[in-house]
Order: C-alpha cells, then sequence, then structure tokens
C-alpha cells in the first residue's frame, strides 16, 4: 500500500499524559485523538490500540511509550502516552525528554497519588517546560467541594516543583464519558476545552531547524530488502532524503545516505528540528547503530 504524504500545514508541538497508574492516561489519550478527529480530522484511536504492546497487557499497565497524533484549530500534536508504573520510570525519562508540554492527568476520586508527585518531578527533572491538568474521573464525584480540594492539592503540588500552580490550566473531565460521546460538560466539551487550553497555554516552541541536523536514536529496526530505520526526535536542523549523515558515538563514525523519511507512517520530503521520525538509512546494518 502507497504511504500516505504528511501535509505540513499546521505548526507541529509534541505533548504527552503523565500521572499516577489507573488514573486514566491512557483513556484520555483516546478520547483525545477520538473527540478531536470528529472536529478536525484525523484518526481516532481505541483504548486497545495505543495499550497494545504485549507485555503491557499481561499486568495491564502501560510499559512502552505509545505515540498517536491529533489535530486541534492550530496545531498538530504528536502525543506520547507514557508509562505509568513507578518500574519504567526509566522509560519515561526517554520519552519524556521529548515534551513540549505534559498533561498531567489525575483520578478527581482518588487525588494525588505517590506517582503523580514523582512524575511531576520528573517533568521539572527532564525539562518539561509546561503541565496542563486534566482532572479525569469527575463523574465519581458527586461533592463538587471535594473537587474543589483536589484541584487545590494538584496546584499546590506543582508550585512545589517550581510550575506556576497558580496559572496552570485544570481542566475537569471525565475521558471514558468524552470517548462514549457524552456531550455534558464533563464529557466531549471537556476534551475540546483541553485542546484549547494546549493551543493557548503551551508556546508554539522555537525550533533549532537553522542549525546543522543531530538526531539522537532512540530505537533502531531493520526492514528487509530495505535496510535500517533509525528512529528519534530531530534536535536540530533538516534531513532529507539524498543527504549524507554520519553516524556518532561509541564506535568509530561512519557515512552513510538517508533513503526515506517518515513521520506517523507517512512519507515526508524532509524531517526537521521537533519531528519525531523514522530515517531510512542505506547500506546500514542493524548492529552498525544502537539507541543513545
Amino acid at each position: 500500500m502507497a504511504k500516505a504524504k504528511f501535509e505540513r500545514t499546521k505548526p507541529h508541538v509534541n505533548v504527552g499524559t503523565i500521572g499516577h497508574v489507573d488514573h486514566g492516561k491512557t483513556t484520555l489519550t483516546a478520547a483525545l485523538t477520538t473527540v478531536l478527529s470528529k472536529y478536525y480530522g484525523g484518526e481516532a484511536k481505541k483504548y486497545d490500540d495505543i495499550d497494545a504492546a504485549p507485555e503491557e497487557k499481561a499486568r495491564g499497565i502501560t510499559i512502552n511509550t505509545a505515540h498517536v497524533e491529533y489535530e486541534t484549530a492550530k496545531r498538530h500534536y504528536a502525543h506520547v502516552d507514557c508509562p505509568g508504573h513507578a518500574d519504567y520510570v526509566k522509560n519515561m525519562i526517554t520519552g519524556a525528554a521529548q515534551m513540549d508540554g505534559a498533561i498531567l492527568v489525575v483520578s478527581a476520586a482518588d487525588g494525588p497519588m505517590p506517582q503523580t508527585r514523582e512524575h511531576i518531578l520528573l517533568a521539572r527533572q527532564v525539562g518539561v517546560p509546561y503541565i496542563v491538568v486534566y482532572m479525569n474521573k469527575c463523574d465519581m464525584v458527586d461533592d463538587p467541594e471535594l473537587l474543589e480540594l483536589v484541584e487545590m492539592e494538584v496546584r499546590e503540588l506543582l508550585s512545589k516543583y517550581d510550575f506556576p500552580g497558580d496559572e496552570v490550566p485544570v481542566i475537569k473531565g471525565s475521558a471514558l464519558k468524552a470517548l462514549e460521546g457524552d456531550q455534558s460538560e464533563i464529557g466531549e466539551p471537556s476534551i475540546l476545552k483541553l485542546a484549547e487550553a494546549l493551543d493557548t497555554y503551551i508556546p508554539t516552541p522555537e525550533r533549532a531547524i537553522d542549525k546543522p541536523f543531530l538526531l539522537p536514536i532512540e530505537d533502531v529496526f531493520s526492514i528487509s530488502g530495505r535496510g535500517t530505520v533509525v528512529t528519534g526526535r530531530v534536535e536540530r536542523g533538516i534531513v532529507k532524503v539524498g543527504d549524507e549523515v554520519e553516524i556518532v558515538g561509541l564506535r568509530p563514525t561512519q557515512k552513510t545516505t538517508v533513503t526515506g523519511v517518515e513521520m506517523f507512517r507517512k512519507l515526508l520530503d524532509q524531517g526537521q528540528a521537533g519531528d519525531n521520525v523514522g530515517v531510512l538509512l542505506r547500506g546500514t546494518k542493524r548492529e552498525d547503530v544502537e539507541r543513545g
């Protein structure tokens, strides 16, 4: 099947979900793709599509990072659903370091939990510049005062780790209700509110497009008959098909040629700073390249 071409019409921003296990990060990710696809196009993703890696299913907790995309009125977003379990913090570090902003998911029924705090601290340490809060599962809380209490706790926690707790947008809703198409305030409208908060609160990042090309390698795959693909986020510069690039690291530096650039399984004319891309390298063996 011929691959669709990626149309770059809106500014591109990288975000991701963080928060305590079972507070609804993956459900919210599914709700964002589903609701926004109705209004702005794009592909709706089910919970199971996002939570798909086999070892995640075995324990019912998210281990790997899943990448999805969606559009809002103003932007195209790449969204990482981050690992939620304490053991997988190291994986979050590789995922979260790539975010222009994070969506902190907190269950209104439970309030902030140990990993809520841990992920805020991690976000601070790996340099996530902005956090937007989605208070999930508001349908499970009858008392509006309780909701206010949870919001205050979350704001205090953010301030404690040097985020502007008083200014951070806090959206109350139910990701599950939104997924089911519920039109009450906590259903679909809460997702549109969240999208608006992302658009307005997270500034469009300045991309280092004019600098020399640099791509830290996150993963390496081999595709039979095509060669080796490296994936990661372009930190600086631009990469185009036909460019000669160098693989630099622990081993002697090698030169190779880029034979393809893709984003979200769509072909790109060029990858530029800020894009999460796959780059096909001519004549490079899988074992010649490693993560990092």
